[in-house]
């Protein structure tokens, strides 16, 4: 059935993507122009939008056109000749005659080339324009593929009766080993907020709410000093069960890996995932995170987990590192998090505090390909074992009491044994994409000096908004 052409309203609009089966017929379509080639009076261009990509022919027209403008276009679609069939398109089979078009925004000359795969350009420079650097093929690839990775992950935690729950993100600051962000409140002059390192108090408290199984992509935001590969905000598959143990938690946390990586396509080394102690890793592999792959098995990107348990609870304060040093008053602080229950041969001396270098936590750690991308815990669900935690570190009951009181208070209030786990979403996609760096994996992470990508954060205060908060600025 034909349409008249210039009666626009009635024609609408088609994807890239199904002009294959519409010879013969006329389409609008929009999108972006991808390439531009003259030929005299015949102007080339490939048309981009989200399914593809669509050989675009206009006699005497679209000359004006620069590439990566956004353009609809009128026109018929038409079976290609079998000597110009283009086998790299998967439209190659058809173009468009264009009968009219219309600019709908043109683009000045780029700031940055968006025709490689953006590895060679400088990082500023992508984050600057990250929504030109995300027009590449590889960059659209990723966003889909983390989209469909949390959809698969969200799909095995549900068929097990997880309920996906938010937590705060203004909350209190909390010991976890890393420093937090902290922002001022407006109402009540010269206290602070905290932004959450993890949701790690909330998701034992829905476990003392009686959810019994909780999970969230959770944003945790650590104001850590930064690496290359390191932002102040990353996202984690965050999960909490109740009346388990150690066996239980990892077994499902298993289930669910494989099935949400097999979900997208990844291929898994060996199930079911191998088991090390800490202790065996340290021997073989001469440090936690290690990567079990062969060099085949490297360049065929297969992801290989492996799981680390029986970690030390403790350990001595890096004199260096500012976070250890305050959250471990004695000289020793936590491994992990303060959180853990040792292992059940271990809690006596615990609770007494004796021979603290021996005692092993219920810690498990999950391992791809030389990265950590898990840790979680069996929890302390008793106010005595979080109270010997704190004395161990050289809390007294009242700085305890202090940091960690509403978890005592709930501790006391009838709380089930549990335990979970935190994943990185970030990591695990940016291993499936076979990807060298994090910020490869996050639409819009930040620069190794911490500054947001596109906007121009962070950024001065007006004299205003600081007296409004009760602040003032030292001078140097």
């Amino acid at each position: 059935m034909s349409h008249h052409v210039s009666d626009k309203n009635q024609v609408h609009r088609t994807m890239v993507v199904d002009t294959l089966k519409m010879v013969g017929q006329v389409v609008k379509l929009a999108g972006w122009v991808d390439t531009k080639r003259d030929h005299g009076k015949l102007t080339f261009i490939d048309l981009r939008d989200r399914t593809g990509k669509v050989q675009v022919v206009g006699y005497q027209k679209m000359g004006e056109l620069t590439t990566e403008s956004v353009v609809e276009i009128i026109g018929e679609v038409k079976q290609r000749p079998e000597r110009m069939v283009n086998p790299d398109l998967d439209t190659g089979y058809v173009e468009i005659d264009v009968s009219e078009y219309q600019v709908l925004n043109a683009a000045s000359e780029l700031p940055l080339p968006i025709d490689t795969d953006g590895l060679e350009i400088n990082e500023e420079v992508r984050l600057k324009y990250r929504y030109l650097d995300l027009r590449r093929p590889r960059m659209q690839k990723m966003l889909s593929l983390r989209s469909q990775y949390a959809r698969a992950v969200r799909t095995a935690l549900y068929e097990r009766n997880f309920v996906e729950i938010e937590t705060p993100i203004l909350t209190k600051s909390t010991k976890e080993g890393s420093r937090d962000f902290i922002v001022p409140s407006r109402l009540q002059p010269g206290k602070f907020y905290a932004l959450p390192q993890s949701p790690q108090q909330y998701k034992q408290l829905l476990m003392t709410a009686g959810v019994e199984r909780y999970f969230q992509l959770a944003k945790c935001i650590r104001d850590e000093d930064l690496r290359a590969d390191r932002g102040f905000e990353h996202t984690q598959i965050d999960l909490e069960m109740s009346f388990v143990d150690q066996q239980e938690v990892m077994h499902t946390v298993e289930e669910m890996i494989i099935e949400s990586v097999q979900a997208v396509g990844g291929n898994i080394q060996q199930e079911p995932f191998p088991i090390y102690t800490y202790q065996q890793a340290m021997e073989e592999f001469g440090q936690d995170k290690f990567d079990l792959r062969s060099e085949a098995e490297k360049k065929n990107g297969v992801l290989a987990f492996a799981w680390v348990i029986k970690f030390p609870f403790f350990k001595q304060v890096d004199k260096t590192d500012l976070a250890e040093v305050a959250d471990g008053k004695s000289g020793w602080t936590f491994t992990h998090n303060p959180f853990s229950m040792p292992l059940p041969e271990y809690v006596a001396q615990h609770l007494k505090g004796e021979n603290v270098q021996q005692i092993l936590t219920s810690q498990y750690d999950l391992i791809c390909n030389g990265y950590e991308v898990g840790g979680g815990s069996i929890r302390a669900h008793q106010a005595e074992v979080l109270r010997a935690t704190y004395r161990i570190m050289g809390y007294s009951d009242e700085e305890t009491e202090a940091s960690v009181g509403h978890m005592l208070r709930a501790f006391e209030l009838g709380t089930p044994p549990h335990g979970g786990i935190a994943l990185g979403l970030d990591r695990i996609v940016m291993l499936l994409a076979g990807e060298k760096s994090l910020k490869e994996a996050i639409a819009f992470p930040m620069t190794a000096s911490g500054k947001t990508a596109v906007m121009d954060a962070p950024d001065s205060a007006s004299p205003k908004q600081l007296e409004e908060l009760h602040l003032q600025l030292a001078t140097k």
